[in-house]
């Protein structure tokens, strides 16, 4: 399996960091690193075609587990060639393994918190939201997790052994092992015992799979402890797998998270690769790769989209918090700029801010298909100047440049 995939160390940048370029070879072609890889959950990036993710410059995509189990059925995928055919996308793939939606569907609907948990008071004071719409419809135990379909409510169960087939079955080049995705709210204790549970199953995700041309990642679990974070280093590290993730509940700030890369990536293989699950901000794009992150995936780019949140530079005169201008404001109705006079995307070639706002107001498709186009194209515009500066020596230059310019708050 190795002779199909493998990671190659092109240049560690300075010591002090573990930020590095690197190659990870797959059967559907290399990525270099670090990058971002868009989130095509239901074997598709929202709004845009195979051809014009191509066209950006996509080295890769992250498809769903648990939602193609569901549909369309993980063996229609199968009979139909696999992912790559099924969707017509000839790069690299990977896939989650359904362990993050033990996580989504259970503690995050039940208590409306995020992998980075925000509480709204004192710690120990979140309680569960009320009624049937904010209902678990995850339950663990020790031999996987029994999801209740969103879709019709019907019962299946995932476990490693299940996961593991069903991405053997979709095809992708990279597959993950089962794991359970802690919730920022669990405790010390839960979060101990949950990491035990995900060691066995990640031994499991092992025993399970067969000879097939796909690298397996084990992941990286243990919350916000650095005891457990490291034991699950030790742990996990040992084992045959041929890359690793990074995952679960990432404290309850930024701070936290980088932390716990801290704890985490020094302790890794430096021959294999390193994927941060879930995360891909611009602030998190650079503390990740100083940190030692070589691949990212995140929603956020193409949900921002849909929502008329459109990324740029912080300094962009009236961009939020998050680096994003809201198109759907009123200020925006007259202003015949581009999303961001710097952008090169075919979506600041072409169309104004105020064209963009009608469409977004008119709820026509078009809006999001150009603001998704936009907002990929700028991560992976921001991931290629850090590659560039991860060659020629001015990394922390380029962090500065861009960060010294985020609001403090």
């Amino acid at each position: 399996m190795d002779n199909f995939f493998y990671f190659t160390e092109k240049k560690r940048y300075e010591l002090g960091t573990e930020a590095r370029l690197g190659t990870i070879h797959t059967p559907h072609g290399d990525i270099e690193t670090p990058e971002f890889l868009p989130v095509g959950t239901l074997a598709t990036v929202k709004g845009l075609t195979p051809e014009q993710l191509s066209r950006l410059g996509v080295q890769g995509l992250l498809s769903n587990t648990y939602h193609l189990f569901l549909r369309p059925g993980a063996e229609v995928v199968e009979e139909l060639g696999g992912l790559h055919r099924f969707m017509h996308w000839d790069g690299p793939i990977m896939t989650d393994s359904g362990g993050f939606q033990a996580f989504s569907l259970g503690a995050a609907r039940q208590l409306g918190i995020g992998k980075i948990g925000v509480f709204p008071g004192k710690e120990g004071e979140l309680t569960p939201k009320k009624g049937e719409a904010y209902k678990p419809l995850a339950h663990i135990d020790e031999d996987g997790v029994v999801f209740r379909s969103f879709l019709d409510g019907s019962k299946h169960r995932l476990n490693p052994e299940i996961s593991i087939r069903i991405q053997e079955q979709l095809g992708a080049d990279i597959i993950l092992a089962f794991d359970e995705c802690t919730s920022p709210a669990a405790s010390y204790e839960y979060t101990a015992l949950s990491l035990e549970r995900t060691h066995r199953w990640a031994e499991r995700s092992l025993e399970a799979r067969r000879d097939t041309p796909q690298a397996l990642y084990g992941i990286v679990q243990g919350g916000e402890w650095q005891d457990l974070r490291e034991k699950s280093v030790q742990f996990i590290s040992a084992l045959p797998f041929q890359g690793f993730a990074i995952g679960g509940s990432l404290g309850k700030s930024k701070e936290d998270m980088h932390k716990v890369l801290e704890w985490t990536i020094p302790g890794l293989p430096h021959h294999k690769p390193r994927h941060l699950l879930g995360i891909g901000e611009v602030d998190d794009l650079f503390e990740g790769v100083q940190r030692g992150v070589d691949t990212f995936d995140c929603v956020i780019p193409t949900r921002f989209a849909r929502t008329s949140n459109l990324l740029v530079p912080y300094d962009v005169p009236g961009a939020s918090k998050r680096g994003t201008l809201v198109l759907r404001n009123a200020e925006f109705t007259r202003d015949e700029r581009p999303v961001d006079p710097n952008c090169h995307c075919y979506c600041c070639r072409n169309f104004s801010r105020a064209y963009l706002r009608h469409l977004y107001k008119s709820e026509e498709i078009l809006g999001s298909v150009l603001g998704t186009l936009h907002n990929i194209h700028f991560m992976l515009t921001l991931m290629r100047q850090i590659r560039a500066s991860l060659e020629d020596g001015t990394f922390f230059e380029l962090k500065r440049e861009w960060l010294e310019k985020k609001p403090r708050s």
